[in-house]
């Protein structure tokens, strides 16, 4: 790696929040050569703000471009890849876990085995910005929200990649399609009593015995909400609940209902019911 890629800044990561198969990195680059080597994880790079002339070579391909924002990289695990910009720029580099591929895979009804990422240079795809933009909102958040969130965004940044430039799938969850009554039971029983853990898409995807695409749509279908969202709904209700109560200090009421801290529980009772805990509490005492 250069002298001046080794100077590069990271402004925002998602180290330290839990996710699952996705990492990211907000960075600063300075111009002008840029080398990273071939890992375990596929890496996509987007970029953005200000355009700069670009020369970027992987796996024996070259672009010389204009990079402007919302353009991106593919660069597979394994490859290397170099950059070369005539000016200081940020780029959102996110990594995905070749399982997180072979899950999607396997989701599509696509053998994981035959699937394969390709390098690519200044794709454009107005999905994949999306997801990568809701990425960078999240890192750029006081307080991470639930993983369930990085992972829904993550399995979908993967079917897209997967779909892009292939006909629409067939065999996928019809949008007026709801889980049946059993799998609500299944899945707010076990919800409820694993509050207290990490809860991944996978374990609830096993209980309701669906692929993990299929049970997000009927979940959201079924529930009216995102899976994420549904799962910090019924931890806030819960501390709701253990606050009015009186029998435990915050700090362990928040672990006790699944939040990584205290603050984590105050921002998101904030943001769903309005309030703080300490009103809460102040509400058992008037």
């Amino acid at each position: 790696m250069s002298g001046l890629a080794r100077q590069m800044q990271t402004l925002l990561t998602s180290e330290g929040r839990g996710w699952n198969g996705l990492e990211a990195e907000f960075l600063r680059i300075p111009r002008g050569l840029t080398v990273v080597p071939g890992g375990a994880l596929h890496r996509l790079g987007i970029h953005f703000g200000a355009a700069v002339n670009a020369d970027c070579r992987c796996d024996g391909r070259r672009s010389r471009r204009i990079q402007k924002h919302g353009d991106i990289d593919i660069v597979p695990a394994g490859l290397d890849g170099s950059w070369e910009d005539d000016a200081d720029c940020n780029i959102l580099r996110l990594r995905l876990s070749p399982g997180l591929f072979r899950r999607a895979a396997a989701d599509l009804g696509r053998d994981p085995d035959r699937i394969m990422l390709r390098p690519a240079f200044q794709l454009r795809d107005a999905r994949i910005e999306a997801i990568a933009w809701a990425i960078k909102t999240d890192l750029e958040a006081e307080e991470p929200s639930d993983p369930l969130y990085a992972e829904s965004l993550g399995m979908a940044l993967v079917v897209r990649l997967l779909q892009t430039g292939e006909k629409p799938l067939r065999g996928g969850a019809a949008l007026g399609q709801n889980l049946s009554p059993r799998q609500r039971r299944l899945l707010v029983e076990f919800v409820e009593t694993h509050l207290d853990q990490p809860l991944s898409l996978a374990d609830l995807a096993g209980v309701a015995g669906l692929s993990i695409s299929h049970l997000k749509t009927l979940f959201r279908n079924s529930f009216g909400l995102p899976v994420h969202q549904y799962v910090v709904r019924r931890r806030v209700e819960c501390a709701r609940r253990l606050l009015l109560s009186g029998d435990m200090p915050m700090s362990r009421i928040a672990l006790e209902v699944g939040f990584s801290h205290q603050s984590h529980m105050a921002s998101c009772m904030r943001r769903v019911l309005g309030t703080t805990p300490s009103e809460i509490a102040r509400m058992r005492e008037s």
